[in-house]
C-alpha cells in the first residue's frame, strides 16, 4: 500500500524559513514522481514542485522558483522541500504526492497537474504570519 506522510508544517513569521518532509512507503521510490502541491483557503490545488530520478531536472512553478528547493533522499525514501523567504501568500496546506514515472517518462514532461497523480498524502498546514 502506498503511503505519504508529510510533516514540518507551522507557523513562521515573513521572511522565515520550513522545510517539509515526505515520507514516503509501500512503493519503489526511485520509480516514482513526487510531486508537491498546495491549496490556500478559498483557492484550487496547485503544483508548486515536482522531482523524480528519472528527470533531469526538478520542477518548479513560477511563484516559488528562486525560493524553494526540492530534493530527494532515496536511502531514506523521503523527499524535502525546503521553503525560503516566506509570504503570507505561501499559506496553505501543503501536500506531496506520487505518480509512477512510466505514467509520464514518454512524454519528457513531469507531471505537475493535480490529476497526474493517484497517491496523495493528507496534507500539513503552512501558515505564515506577516
Amino acid at each position: 500500500e502506498v503511503q505519504l506522510v508529510e510533516s514540518g508544517g507551522g507557523l513562521v513569521q515573513a521572511g522565515g524559513s520550513l522545510r517539509l518532509s515526505c515520507a514516503a512507503s509501500g512503493f519503489t521510490f526511485d520509480d516514482y514522481a513526487i510531486g508537491w502541491f498546495r491549496q490556500a483557503p478559498g483557492k484550487q490545488r496547485e503544483g508548486i514542485s515536482c522531482i523524480s530520478s528519472n528527470a533531469g531536472s526538478p520542477w518548479y512553478a513560477e511563484s516559488v522558483k528562486g525560493r524553494f528547493i526540492v530534493s530527494s533522499d532515496s536511502a531514506k525514501n523521503t523527499v524535502h522541500l525546503q521553503m525560503n523567504s516566506l509570504n503570507a501568500e505561501d499559506t496553505a496546506v501543503y501536500y506531496c504526492a506520487a505518480v509512477r514515472d512510466s505514467s509520464w517518462v514518454e512524454s519528457y514532461a513531469l507531471p505537475v497537474h493535480e490529476y497526474e497523480y493517484d497517491n496523495w498524502g493528507q496534507g500539513t498546514q503552512v501558515t505564515v504570519s506577516s
